[in-house]
């Protein structure tokens, strides 16, 4: 189970600073935040997911991290996902969100299991 979660997490900290760093550095997002209707959030989404990434980083040292940065992940996933439910993008387009509110819950759910002792 170690495995798995740390695996998870490296996962989540090189996806969403991915994704964070494109949507705080590239202009190219901003169509896809258009798309969504939220083009005036692009910057905070952005600053969000980096921020969880260097949360579950600082999680190695600080433990607690984790369950803090998993939940806001996990919660900025659910929303992306609402939001393309919400814009009738096909099932094949959410997946990615889907995926890594996925991880995130199970990042989550472990860090809240290991933090309540034995």
């Amino acid at each position: 189970m170690e495995f798995a979660f740390q695996s998870a997490k490296a996962l989540s900290i090189a996806a969403f600073l991915f994704y964070g760093l494109a949507c705080l550095l590239f202009e190219g997002m901003n169509a896809e935040f258009e798309r969504y209707g939220l083009a005036r959030l692009r910057k905070l989404t952005g600053s969000l997911e980096v921020a969880g990434a260097l949360g579950l980083c600082a999680g190695y040292f600080l433990p607690p991290l984790v369950i803090a940065a998993s939940g806001g992940l996990s919660l900025l996933m659910l929303m992306g996902v609402l939001v393309r439910v919400r814009i009738r993008d096909p099932l094949v387009s959410m997946l990615p969100a889907l995926a890594l509110l996925v991880i995130n819950a199970y990042v989550l759910g472990f860090a809240i299991h290991r933090a309540s002792g034995p």
